[in-house]
């Protein structure tokens, strides 16, 4: 995998600029879960902000830059849903039941629903970008991996670490791709809903027999 982009640009100070930023980084996240990646231009994102090229070139040096930023947004959005949210979890009881287990993987499940659904469409232009571009959303894996583990020892007790490495790698793999695809288009709120609860119920299960 070619490294990351770099983009040496100056983050802007005045309010003035951090808003022109600001939307620029949302009309591209907008326009790459309309079009996709590939065929959005930067020419197009200026046309559609309402700035000239040259002034988005001087906040982005290329389109990379872009797609690295919008996806440390949506990874930045996840993180702080866990921390709002989750480790507000109590702590489950000795002897712990499986309903415990299943509790817990649903609070997760419904953090990635929170932030995923959401922003269903641009999600899936960041996975469909992962062949072209550096950044794609493995990163979202090592970021959120110590988070789900964090949660996992509050809630259940900090058991091997070993254990809550492996729990906490299948959680966010597991659940980030069924998450993905309960948000796809034409899947009722309802099903989606049924889908991500059944989910959770399969995860639960098994963190629950190998604890046993």
């Amino acid at each position: 995998m070619p490294p990351k982009a770099v983009d040496r640009r100056r983050q802007p100070t005045q309010e003035r600029a951090k808003a022109t930023r600001e939307r620029i980084l949302d009309t591209a996240a907008e326009l790459f879960g309309e079009r996709g990646i590939a065929q959005t231009s930067t020419n197009l994102i200026a046309t559609t902000a309402g700035i000239s090229i040259g002034t988005l070139y001087r906040y982005f040096s290329d389109r990379s830059i872009l797609v690295e930023e919008i996806l440390e947004r949506l990874i930045a959005d996840a993180e702080r849903e866990f921390a709002e949210r989750v480790f507000d979890l109590p702590t489950a009881v000795d002897p712990r039941s499986l309903d415990d287990y299943i509790r817990v993987a649903a609070e997760i499940l419904d953090v990635f629903a929170e932030v995923l659904v959401a922003k269903a469409a641009l999600v899936r232009a960041l996975v469909a970008s992962v062949q072209f571009y550096s950044s794609g959303l493995p990163e979202l894996e090592p970021r959120l991996r110590l988070l789900v583990k964090l949660v996992l020892i509050n809630y259940l007790g900090p058991g091997n670490d070993r254990d809550n490495e492996m729990m906490a790698r299948v959680l966010i793999n597991t659940g980030f791709a069924a998450v993905l695809r309960a948000s796809a288009d034409g899947i009722s709120d309802t099903d989606r809903e049924s889908s991500i609860a059944m989910t959770a119920r399969m995860i639960g299960t098994w963190l629950h027999s190998e604890e046993r």
